[in-house]
């Protein structure tokens, strides 16, 4: 397996899990939660064609633990940057930067990131801020689906998960393309 150019940085809650099936447990944690159709095959296949995966979310650490290893898809995450253990919610910097060091990337490598979420005033917002690619995924009715304004607005639009894998493979050609004019 080669290791794609590309990096693509995830968000849980409505873009991995379907948050209106979470079961939390007195202390707020999510003990369990099922995935949004077609997302555990996108996530396993993003993997298995040699793509780094980092899941950059809001919310516990552990119930990030309990829904990825429930779902089976804990292990194909390099990293794991959670706002609770970086004290920082998105669309703070602190949480971008945080996982591009965790997988040893410096803000020269943005242009080869993808940020993928289900919330433009966070995901959206903080990526276009560091100049990373934004990708907003369209598949949930509980969040708004309209820009607040430019900050807001996604370079890429998707309905539901399985569309990630063809654009993550279009915007991948793109980069190496660029890497052998330059080369």
């Amino acid at each position: 397996m080669d290791n794609k150019r590309l990096v693509i940085f995830l968000d849980s809650g409505d873009t991995i899990i379907d948050e209106s099936t979470e079961v939390r447990n007195d202390e707020g944690i999510v003990v369990s939660a099922d995935v949004i159709p077609g997302a555990d095959t996108m996530v396993k296949t993003l993997y298995e064609r040699g793509y780094t995966l980092v899941l950059v979310a809001d919310g516990d650490t552990q119930s990030f633990y309990n829904v990825m290893k429930q779902n089976g898809l804990f292990d194909y995450f390099t990293a794991l940057i959670i706002s609770d253990s970086i004290k920082a919610t998105k669309p703070s910097p602190r949480m971008f930067k945080a996982a591009a060091g965790a997988v040893e990337l410096t803000e020269q490598d943005y242009g080869r990131v993808i940020m993928v979420g289900n919330n433009l005033s966070r995901d959206v917002k903080g990526a276009n801020a560091l100049g990373i690619t934004s990708v907003f995924q369209s598949w949930t009715p509980r969040y708004p689906h309209e820009p607040a304004d430019e900050t807001e607005r996604p370079d890429f639009i998707i309905l539901e998960p399985l569309e990630l894998l063809e654009l993550a493979d279009r915007l991948n050609e793109q980069l190496e393309a660029e890497l052998q004019i330059r080369g």
